[in-house]
């Protein structure tokens, strides 16, 4: 084995790729303490792809090991970037964040168990198994001690909307949803439900109010684009559902309700051609729709 002033000499004249290669075997066989720092000097001067991968991986994977939080985001992050669309890369992503998600929800539950965040978190816990009565105890339990927590009648609001639909639970979710944007007046979420709450109910300028501002509070939000341009195009007000509509297939390009919509908007403002060729993207979308695999579906259904 080597002295340690002479593994210093050794790790100070090496390569780049050496160092990789030497931190990797290190974190080959759980020497994580000694490879975690090898591994962070080397990986950003690195050319050979294939090595950067293996270097990124156990860093990763050595991270997740001694519980280096920085480590683990931060190669999985390089990852992303450097080999997108790698399934391997994709699978350690979904299995060390959901890994990360774990650890962290314990260590709430742990050091702060009456904080009204540990209790929402096991309140959405019922909630993601459908337990619609203990998520709503829990809910209702935090707004007892924190009546304006944000959030929480947005949740209430939809539970409410999980069950048999009828104008009462309606009602009930409408009330809700208000009392979120009492609580956090610039919600966004709260907005889109009210939205898409008045569009069930044909209230196609109420659906515009609430999914305008929607859009406003949150750029990001594709759907609310959508809700928008449905129902500006219901309340016949086609040339301004265009300019959301464009902004949802931008952002949501594989959706074909969004090419549909906009060539309605096209063609009730006279410009056929533009609406014939959303069509087509309309009808290439649903091809690849169909082409998808239902464990994929499952995967991907929002809950």
């Amino acid at each position: 084995m080597l002295s340690a002033q002479a593994s210093k000499k050794t790790s100070a004249t090496e390569s780049p790729s050496a160092a990789a290669e030497r931190g990797i075997a290190l974190a080959s066989k759980g020497h994580c303490e000694e490879a975690l720092p090898i591994l962070k000097k080397s990986i950003p001067e690195l050319s050979d792809k294939d090595l950067l991968h293996d270097a990124a991986m156990a860093r990763a994977q050595c991270g997740m090991s001694v519980n280096q939080v920085d480590a683990v985001v931060e190669s999985l992050l390089l990852l992303r970037r450097e080999f997108p669309g790698d399934p391997k890369v994709l699978y350690i992503t979904t299995r060390y964040y959901s890994e990360l998600a774990n650890r962290t929800a314990h260590e709430l539950l742990e050091k702060a168990p009456s904080s009204p965040e540990a209790e929402t978190l096991i309140a959405e816990a019922f909630q993601a198994q459908g337990k619609w009565d203990d998520a709503t105890a829990e809910f209702r339990k935090v707004l007892e001690k924190n009546p304006a927590q944000p959030g929480i009648h947005y949740q209430l609001g939809r539970i409410l909307l999980a069950k048999p639909m009828d104008p009462k639970v309606a009602e009930e979710a409408r009330r809700e949803f208000e009392a979120e944007l009492k609580i956090n007046p610039s919600s966004p979420a709260a907005e889109f439900m009210l939205g898409d709450l008045a569009w069930r109910q044909q209230k196609a300028d109420e659906a515009i109010e609430h999914f305008s501002k929607a859009t406003q509070f949150d750029a990001g939000l594709a759907e609310a684009y959508l809700g928008l341009g449905v129902a500006l195009n219901a309340a016949g007000k086609f040339t301004e559902a265009i300019a959301p509509l464009k902004k949802y297939t931008e952002m949501e390009p594989s959706n074909p309700a969004g090419y549909y919509q906009l060539a309605l908007s096209y063609a009730r403002t006279g410009n056929r051609q533009e609406a014939d060729r959303l069509m087509a993207l309309q009808r290439e979308a649903e091809k690849k729709q169909q082409k998808t695999t239902p464990t994929t579906q499952e995967i991907t259904q929002p809950h």
